[in-house]
């Protein structure tokens, strides 16, 4: 499996993303070397579709797949992508505030450590829908990791299509996300404009 290895902050800085919005509390004091240099429009494209890779943890492929999906739903097509990429279950996993960052929820539900409606779920990509039932399995609830996690996540806000049970480490997906309760720093019309050249 090809593992993205750029250290954090430094992918951050070259995209011009806040590291908060990857679950990361940290600043970063430098600079990019590129801050004043004008970017072409292609460019502009182009990091806008390298920010939504980086903070979903998605790949190429798998990346054109969903622009793919999105496509062939009714609607927006960028606001479908920004959808579908939101659903995946460590997305979810991540707003429940199961997780720090989306890569330790991608881990826990590696780890198969996630129910989905009762059923153990080990596929990162897999696609939550309305009225899903997301819960930590009963025999790592108790475990150092969870409430060292619970710790840092007590105080993030979730978001509104998702209702999390921080006691009981379970969640319920309420509604599909829309494009208004999605926080990411995304302009997803380059990213359409970028594939439909």
């Amino acid at each position: 499996m090809a593992v993205d290895r750029v250290p954090v902050l430094k992918r951050c800085r070259s995209l011009d993303l806040d590291p908060i919005f990857m679950g990361i509390d940290k600043k970063s004091n430098r600079n990019s070397k590129r801050a004043n240099k004008k970017m072409s429009e292609y460019g502009l494209q182009l990091r806008e579709k390298q920010k939504a890779k980086f903070i979903y943890g998605v790949l190429e492929k798998p990346f054109r797949n969903y622009y793919k999906r999105a496509e062939r739903m009714s609607g927006m097509v960028g606001e479908n992508l920004m959808i579908l990429l939101e659903r995946r279950l460590d997305n979810v996993i991540f707003r429940l505030g199961f997780a720090r960052t989306r890569m330790e929820a991608r881990q826990i539900v590696d780890h198969k450590h996630v129910l989905v409606n009762g059923k153990c779920v080990n596929i990162p990509s897999y696609l939550i829908k309305a009225g899903d039932t997301i819960e930590i399995k009963e025999s790592v609830k108790d475990s150092q990791r969870y409430k060292d996690i619970l710790e840092t996540t007590g105080a993030r806000m979730t978001p509104n299509w998702v209702e999390a049970n921080q006691e009981n480490l379970s969640g319920v997906v309420k509604a599909l996300p829309t494009r208004e309760e999605i926080d990411v720093p995304v302009n997803e019309v380059l990213i359409v404009e970028l594939y439909s050249k």
